[in-house]
């Protein structure tokens, strides 16, 4: 399937800001489970350390690139469809506020439109992660200031998690905060 770079998430800040974190957490026996691979990146780097690691993303276009790169991965919503359990979740979810009239109406949008609170799909993500989460596990997420820390920390915390923020990094006009949710 031909694509543009336009239709791929590009990796940024926040993306290797992740990728930074995620290296230091994953260890050599880790199951991983990258969601929202885009470029693949994060999974194909996490993969050199994991004992396995899968991806998943909506967007057609970013599967098979992500495959063409040496990833494994599959076309889902979330994780949709998956069974098995995951040491470490990893996800970058799409964390803009969007109004419906800024919408892109595209696949890029996928990486991109968090609904108008910037924040509906991490509530899907934390409405059905356990049940793809082992005992013990871990979850990365990557979010903006722009998405209110303390809103997502409470979807979290809502559903029995711990939230603690291992990194964040300030980018122009918001911070970028990676939380550690166990």
């Amino acid at each position: 399937m031909p694509y543009t770079p336009a239709q791929i998430y590009t990796p940024v800040e926040d993306t290797h800001l992740l990728l930074f974190t995620a290296q230091r957490e994953v260890s050599p026996n880790d199951r991983v489970l990258e969601v929202g691979t885009g470029s693949g990146i994060i999974a194909a780097t996490l993969a050199k350390t994991a004992a396995s690691v899968i991806a998943t993303d909506i967007n057609p276009f970013a599967t098979v690139h992500a495959h063409a790169h040496g990833t494994d991965v599959i076309r889902t919503d979330l994780f949709a469809g998956l069974k098995g359990l995951f040491d470490l979740v990893v996800f970058n979810p799409p964390y803009l506020p969007t109004q419906p009239d800024e919408r892109i109406d595209d696949w890029l949008e996928y990486a991109l439109d968090g609904g108008e609170s910037g924040r509906v799909v991490i509530e899907r993500f934390a409405g059905d992660v356990s049940r793809v989460l082992a005992p013990g596990g871990r979850i990365l997420v990557l979010i903006s200031s722009l998405t209110g820390l303390p809103e997502v920390s409470e979807l979290f915390e809502k559903k029995g998690y711990s939230v603690t923020v291992i990194r964040e990094q300030q980018v122009e006009d918001e911070t970028l905060y990676v939380l550690r949710i166990t």
